[in-house]
């Protein structure tokens, strides 16, 4: 038995709803199905698998301050992707700052930006896709 690949990570946003936003309004992922769990969140779709899990405020996590900035030893979530020209107008129409390259190697193009909470996001576009 072995791992299949990434089920979702769950992020405890200072501003649940801006973070929603952002990944729903700027990255393109949607609203999803989630199960009644006794506190506020967002269960976001990519691909039609519940992949971002946004947790709201929860009673028993009251003494833990939630801020911005900072993800401990995780880096980054890295994202495949497809659509790099609508993406880019979406970064501009969201004035999202980020950080575009392309690797030498394959000519895959990387788009690295930050969510309201300081968590890195990584979009990989196929070679095909890259105009530069």
């Amino acid at each position: 038995m072995g791992l299949n690949g990434l089920n979702h990570y769950t992020i405890k946003p200072v501003d649940l709803e801006a973070t929603k936003d952002f990944y729903v309004d700027v990255l393109g992922l949607e609203i999803g199905y989630r199960p009644p769990l006794g506190f506020a969140g967002y269960w976001l779709y990519c691909g039609g698998q519940p992949t971002v899990h946004l947790i709201g405020p929860r009673e028993r996590d009251a003494h833990i301050p939630r801020v911005k900035g900072g993800t401990g030893q995780l880096d980054h979530i890295a994202f495949a992707c497809t659509g790099l020209a609508e993406m880019r107008e979406r970064l501009a129409r969201h004035r999202v700052e980020h950080e575009e390259r392309v690797i030498p190697r394959d000519r895959q193009t990387q788009i690295f930006l930050h969510d309201p909470d300081g968590v890195a996001v990584e979009l990989n576009y196929p070679p095909e896709e890259t105009t530069a």
